[in-house]
């Protein structure tokens, strides 16, 4: 089964048959009917991608209910540290995150459920991520977390003083003081 269970209920870690030879690759990175076959029946309508160097810390960002997103997410090129918080009130896993090394190597990717903020680091000199949403982009509904709240501990892998983050990414709230209205 190419879906990966982790201990966070709904999140997913996809790991695609790659067919390899002299030749290179080719693997499906999304078909409907596997998904359905693994009871994940997710109809996506935005595609994104973004190009990072080395020490970029991307999020923790989100869209409250009812505007907030699954994500897909996969590399193409270069490695991440894909990390996801868990704000699902009620969750058992609540207030915890999760985190895995994506690449264009590995070609693992992460189902990330609504109720969760999204972040990554970029851990090679360059990575090119893609990933899938079910819901559009809403300005209004956006919010975050700040990337290195104490409460939360996260290893970003990235040498101190080589982190390379947004203004915006820098003023988001602690965990205990952000917006959530996620239910488990």
């Amino acid at each position: 089964m190419p879906f990966i269970k982790t201990e966070f209920p709904d999140l997913l870690i996809f790991e695609p048959t790659v067919f390899e030879d002299e030749r290179g690759y080719f693997y499906e990175s999304y078909n409907e009917n596997t998904c359905l076959a693994n009871e994940v029946d997710i109809k996506f309508v935005q595609d994104n991608q973004a190009k990072s160097s080395y020490g970029v810390i991307r999020g923790l960002h989100y869209q409250l209910a009812p505007y907030a997103q699954t994500k897909f997410i996969r590399v193409l090129h270069g490695s991440i540290l894909d990390v996801v918080v868990d704000l699902r009130k009620g969750s058992p896993m609540y207030g915890k995150w999760y985190s895995i090394e994506l690449s264009g190597q590995n070609k693992k990717q992460l189902l990330v459920p609504k109720g969760f903020a999204h972040g990554y680091s970029v851990l090679s000199p360059t990575a090119d991520v893609f990933y899938k949403c079910d819901a559009f982009y809403n300005k209004q509904s956006e919010a975050g977390l700040l990337y290195n709240d104490a409460s939360l501990n996260i290893d970003w892998r990235i040498e101190d003083g080589e982190e390379l983050i947004s203004t915006k990414d820098l003023a988001q709230p602690t965990f205990q003081n952000c917006k959530s209205n996620f239910e488990f």
